[in-house]
Formats: structure tokens, sequence, C-alpha cells
């Protein structure tokens, strides 16, 4: 679908690289020829991801920061700099999510997600972008967001307020700095099989049959359908795609709309016994 070389010349920054479709993503970047920037929070995860994405590693740089705290970003963008010029493309992958009955929700519980999902895409953004600016050769942000970001969704508020919030920024953007020639799209992924989420937001064979029973294509996503997605975004094949939102979910929301809907239809009482089992046991 691409040359090899469709993303030469470019260096990518991708939060939350260490795992999942941050790892993906990255890995497919280096793969056309990108110099690739990892992070995250655990330096031995993202160098264990470092060795999968190139073993060289001549196209790859990691460093440990906390999207939530502004200043570990600020070291992080800098290192990346330091080593390679500057940044083309930051994607911000970084997230955390977690089912739970609004009700029962605590407000740490709900900050956690949207400090992490809407602050952090806006330190990694701002570090970013600020840099981008100053050397006036443009760029490219992509944000991975979510379908229920305009739906909204039962039993996961602090992630569908925070991506919408994310949604928002990236519509936004797309037109503030289209004039330093910095373009703002995203993603909205549907389904696709991850570690860490999907432990969290598919943890039972029943809940995971359901999902997969909302998408008209009956299947859940392949991580290189998503990757190839984001390589053609941010690459110079899609120059003046700007503020755009792309869906990537089998048709699931326009067929069944809030992603976590259909969990409303389980008895309340069932429904928080499963959350209550899924909690880790303290002491």
């Amino acid at each position: 679908m691409f040359r090899d070389d469709a993303l030469e010349g470019k260096t990518i920054l991708v939060t939350g690289g260490g795992s999942g479709l941050g790892l993906s993503m990255a890995t497919r970047f280096a793969g056309y020829g990108a110099k690739v920037a990892i992070t995250g929070r655990d330096a031995a995860k993202l160098e264990r991801a470092a060795a999968e994405i190139d073993p060289s590693g001549e196209r790859v740089h990691t460093q440990a920061s906390d999207v939530r705290d502004y200043a570990t970003v600020e070291a992080a963008v800098s290192g990346v700099t330091a080593r390679w010029g500057g940044i083309d493309v930051l994607v911000n992958n970084a997230a955390g999510n977690f089912l739970a009955p609004t009700e029962d929700l605590s407000p740490n519980g709900f900050n956690a997600v949207v400090s992490t999902v809407l602050n952090g895409t806006f330190h990694a953004t701002l570090a970013v972008g600020k840099g981008m600016i100053e050397r006036k050769r443009g760029g490219s942000i992509l944000n991975i967001v979510t379908t229920y970001a305009w739906t909204g969704s039962a039993f996961v508020v602090p992630s569908a307020a925070a991506k919408a919030g994310v949604l928002a920024m990236t519509r936004s953007l797309a037109v503030e700095w289209a004039t330093y020639g910095i373009r703002s799209n995203a993603i909205a992924p549907g389904p696709f099989p991850t570690e860490g989420a999907w432990s969290a937001l598919m943890p039972t064979p029943e809940m995971e049959a359901e999902a997969k029973a909302r998408v008209p294509l009956n299947r859940f996503g392949k991580h290189d359908e998503l990757t190839s997605l984001a390589v053609f975004l941010v690459s110079d094949a899609a120059p003046y795609i700007n503020g755009e939102v792309v869906t990537i979910d089998g048709g699931e929301w326009i067929a069944s709309g809030g992603e976590f809907n259909g969990l409303t239809r389980i008895p309340r009482e069932h429904f928080k016994a499963a959350m209550q089992a899924m909690r880790p046991k303290k002491g």
C-alpha cells in the first residue's frame, strides 16, 4: 500500500508507545523509514518495546515520562529534539479507562482518567507544537479518540468526557495552527484487542461476545488495519486532510451508538457484582 520510504525523514513521537496500539503504530512507522520516539511511565517496558521496534536502536528513542506532568513531557520532547533536531509528527495515544457505574465513581477515579487523556494530550500537544512552530517546518498531530467521544457511553463517563475534549481540541487546533502548517487529525477506533485495555473493558467472555455482536462485520479490528490508517494520515500522502476524525470500527457505532450502552441491559446488581469481582483484593 505504501512505498518503503513513505515516512523517511520524519521524526515521530508516540505517547503510550510501550505497548498496545501505541507500540503497533510505532513499529509500523519505523518500518516505513521514520525515526520513532516512544514515551510512557515504565522505562523498562519502553526498552523492551524499543528492541521490538528497531533492534539496532538507530531509529528508536525512549524516554520515560508521565503525560499528566507537563515538566516530564517537556523533558521528553527536549530529549528527542536534542537527538534528532525536532519532531515532525506527534501521536497522542496515551490513555486510561475502566468500567464503573458513575454513582460508584470517586473524584480521584474521574481525575485519573481525565488527567491522562485530556490533560496529557494537551501537555504533549503544547510541548511538541511549540517546537513545530519555532522550527517553521509545519507538522502533523494525530490524536486517538473514540466513537463515544460524540455519542457518550454508559459506564465510561470519565473517558467519554475526556475524549470529547480531545476531539474538540483536534478540531480547534486544526483551524488555529493551520497558519503554521500544522495539521491536526484524529482516529476513532472501535474494539481493537490490546493486552491492557482488553482486560479492563472486556473482562469476561460474555462481555467480549456482546461487543463482537455489536460490530456489523462480526469481528474485532486488527492492529495492522489501524496502523495503515495512521501511516496514511501522518504521511505526505494526506497533506490536505486537516481537522478530520476517521472512524475505524467495522460499522459499530452507527449500528449501536455508545460502545458500552448495551451493558445497561444487564441487571444493575449483576453488573456491579462483576465490577466488584474485578477489583484487586487489598491486604
